[in-house]
């Protein structure tokens, strides 16, 4: 009865508090108000406040997270709606999506490399771009540290819907093969609830570009390990 009610009740606590940051990012639509990164720090708060265990915590949160499949599950609708446009466009997103891979690794191992990082360290960080339970398998494949590996992927992720927008601005980026396959690539499923909020074309491009970001990252991944150590 103890482990339902505290299900319940941090089920309840991680939804209210998505609302409450999700009406705050409407009201004043900051980047860094965005809701997957205020609603993690408050629950974060609340967790160290309360001095709640995170596996406490868990009991009702592991219902939150079980919905995240059916939520990737659901990109597949703009992905179907847009089918036609995204056959005419094959090969340009191909070509962004690897070329996202490529830059997004090889960046991340020269970086941690230059600044003397060990290779357990190094071989964690390869997969940040890519979806976290491909890049755990990865990483894990490599010698490297899931937990590592987890918070790579979130900082990655967070960077993209933050910094994203402004860079694709910056370089003049504004058509929607463009932005979606850029968020999508380079920062995974994050990435894609941020180009859902640009338009459905958008949407589409960037679940592509997620999807299969994970199939060549892992392809490409361990010949990139291979060739650096």
């Amino acid at each position: 009865m103890q482990i339902m009610l505290f299900s319940i009740l941090f089920v309840f606590v991680t939804v209210a508090v998505y609302l409450a940051m999700n009406l705050l990012y409407f009201k004043y639509h900051k980047a860094f108000f965005i809701p997957i990164l205020t609603t993690t720090i408050g629950i974060i708060l609340i967790l160290l406040l309360f001095r709640v265990p995170y596996e406490t915590y868990m009991l009702g949160g592991k219902w939150v997270d079980l919905l995240l499949g059916p939520a990737i599950v659901s990109l597949a609708i703009p992905l179907y709606k847009q089918r036609e446009l995204i056959k005419q466009n094959m090969f340009p997103i191909l070509g962004g999506i690897l070329t996202g891979v490529l830059v997004g690794m090889i960046s991340g191992v020269l970086f941690a490399k230059l600044v003397g990082f060990s290779k357990e360290i190094v071989v964690s960080l390869l997969p940040k771009s890519i979806t976290t339970p491909i890049a755990i398998q990865i990483a894990s494949a490599l010698g490297g540290v899931n937990s590592l590996t987890i918070a790579f992927v979130m900082i990655a992720g967070f960077t993209g819907i933050i910094l994203g927008p402004t860079f694709l601005n910056w370089f003049r980026i504004d058509t929607a093969i463009g932005r979606g396959i850029g968020l999508g690539a380079a920062a995974h499923a994050l990435g894609t609830s941020k180009a859902i909020e640009l338009g459905e074309q958008e949407a589409s491009y960037s679940s592509i570009a997620m999807t299969l970001s994970a199939i060549i990252g892992s392809i490409v991944g361990p010949v990139m390990a291979w060739f650096f150590y």
